[in-house]
Order: structure tokens, then C-alpha cells, then sequence
């Protein structure tokens, strides 16, 4: 476990695990995921980095402090995992959620990194994705956390992973393929981890007002990020999956048009869980743009 203070400056403890020798790579999941999501992507890098997985504060392992949470936590966090981990600069892979959350890491401290890889990244949203995300952006707070103490999860465990595994065909190539092994295993911490749940929703709600303040007009954290993008001059690959449905393959091109050093790769057959779609094409694509020529991939 690490040590760091969160956004609010409370002491907490963020769960990792790392795997391989070589240069530092760190693996930032997405909102509603946990370090588990890069689970078959661990061993190939593992072959040529040091891999570092982290959970997010309030996700798989790491600490749920009761605090409410502050916009823009997720970035303040971030930074200071890669300070109390690495004293080098790294690479970074990150997808959804957690590249939106390195993009703006990077603008404000830009000597953290080497290279970056953002992944099917919420950079020009809309809404919400999902109506399940939507309807949890609404739920009172206080009934979340009554639902969370009582463990109701728990009672209903075997609904709650029937609706996640119609929910992940929306973010797969082929529903056919989804098993019951990993959507127990994505859906674990919300349902068995005391505290996972309602920092889910927190963060939810937290993205929803962003967005209302987006589409209004108002001042937001997600218009900061898109206007800076320009000074992120590190080298950039954006990988997306080309059948994502969440978030549409021009807002890919679009993020590669603002970013001064970065290419675009389309991953075929691939929806926005790109790394549970394809994570032989994506641990290949990051080999290649971070080895050596020289050096073997695989």
C-alpha cells in the first residue's frame, strides 16, 4: 500500500501491485473499474517495464475515506501515486475515465511523464454515457451510503451482476463473449468492498455537474482540460476502439488534432472497454511506441 493525502488532505492508503524490471509504466483504470480491468495485459508489459497497476482512491483496494469528494480529486491524486512511486519520469497508459485524469495531470505537471497512451479518453463528452450512470447521478447520497452500511450489495448481488452483464454489451465488440467469471470480477468491489459503491456514485455525480456546467456554458474542469490540451508536447499515441459507443471514433481524431506530438491508432473489432475487447493489439501498440526499434515487442 502507499501512503499519500487526498484532494481534501486526508491520509490514505491506495492499493497497487507492480510486476517486471525496466522503465516505469503505469496503468490507470477507468471510472467503475478497478486494477483488475488490465488483467491481460499485465504479463506482456511486464516482459519489458515496470509495471505499476493502481486503484484509485475509493476503487478495488484502495482506501474509501467518508470525506465527500472534491472536483477534480481524481487529478490531485493521481500526480501525487506517480510522485510516491516513481522518482523518474514515466510512461503512462491510461483509458477512459483515468485518461481523461492523466490528460489534465500532465498539463500541470508535464515532468511526471515520458510518454503517454490515452485510451478511448471522455475528452469531448456530451453526457453521461450510459443510462445506468445517469440514474446513479441521481440517487440521494445519504440513501447510497444507507445501502452501502447495511450491505444490501451483498443481499442482491445476483441482480446487480444480471444488470452489469446486459450493461456490458454496450462497451464490448461481442456481447457473446462476455462471462460470468469477469463480470463477477469487474463488479466485485462495489458489491463486496464496503464504501466502493458510494464513492461510485460520488464521482458520478461529481462528472454529472461538470457536464451540466459544460453544455451551459458555465465554467468546468472539462473545458480547462480540452483548452490546454495544445500544451502537452510529450509524444502522444491515442488508440481507439473503432466500434466504441460511448464515445465516437471523430472524438479521437479531433483530441490527435489538438495534441501537438501524437497519432491515432483505430483498434479494429473494438468497443470503449478496449482493454477487455483487444489487449493483445493494445499491449502491442504500446510496446511499439515505447521500445526501442531494436527491441522485440513480444
Amino acid at each position: 500500500l502507499l501512503s499519500i493525502e487526498d484532494a481534501t488532505g486526508e491520509g490514505i492508503h491506495i492499493a497497487y501491485g507492480e510486476k517486471g524490471e525496466g522503465p516505469p509504466l503505469f496503468l490507470i483504470h477507468g471510472i467503475a473499474s478497478w486494477s483488475y480491468s488490465w488483467r491481460h495485459t499485465i504479463h506482456h508489459l511486464a516482459n519489458h517495464f515496470r509495471v505499476i497497476c493502481v486503484d484509485a482512491k475509493g476503487c478495488g483496494y484502495s482506501d474509501k475515506p467518508l470525506m465527500p469528494e472534491l472536483p477534480g480529486h481524481q487529478v490531485i491524486e493521481l500526480i501525487r501515486i506517480i510522485q510516491g512511486l516513481c522518482h523518474e519520469p514515466a510512461f503512462i497508459a491510461a483509458e477512459s475515465l483515468g485518461a481523461l485524469t492523466t490528460l489534465a495531470a500532465v498539463q500541470t505537471h508535464p515532468h511526471l511523464v515520458r510518454k503517454l497512451i490515452i485510451i478511448n479518453a471522455p475528452i469531448f463528452p456530451r453526457r453521461l454515457p450510459s443510462l445506468g450512470m445517469q440514474l446513479m447521478a441521481h440517487l440521494p447520497i445519504q440513501v447510497v451510503r444507507w445501502i452501502d452500511q447495511w450491505g444490501w450489495a451483498k443481499r442482491l448481488a445476483q441482480p446487480i451482476l444480471f444488470i452489469v452483464e446486459k450493461a456490458r454489451a454496450q462497451v464490448v465488440f461481442d456481447p457473446s463473449q462476455i462471462t460470468a467469471s469477469e463480470v463477477y470480477g469487474i463488479t466485485y468491489p462495489q458489491i463486496y468492498i464496503p464504501g466502493t459503491f458510494t464513492k461510485l456514485v460520488e464521482d458520478l455525480q461529481l462528472a454529472a455537474r461538470e457536464l451540466d456546467r459544460l453544455v451551459q456554458g458555465l465554467p468546468n474542469l472539462i473545458t480547462d482540460i480540452q483548452l490546454r490540451l495544445p500544451e502537452i508536447t510529450c509524444p502522444v499515441l491515442i488508440l481507439w476502439g473503432d466500434q466504441d459507443r460511448w464515445f465516437p471514433v471523430e472524438d479521437g481524431y479531433e483530441l490527435q488534432r489538438r495534441l501537438p506530438d501524437s497519432r491515432l491508432n483505430l483498434l479494429p473489432n473494438c468497443g470503449h472497454d478496449a482493454i477487455g475487447d483487444q489487449p493483445e493489439l493494445i499491449s502491442q501498440a504500446i510496446c511499439e511506441f515505447l521500445l526501442p526499434a531494436e527491441e522485440p515487442p513480444f
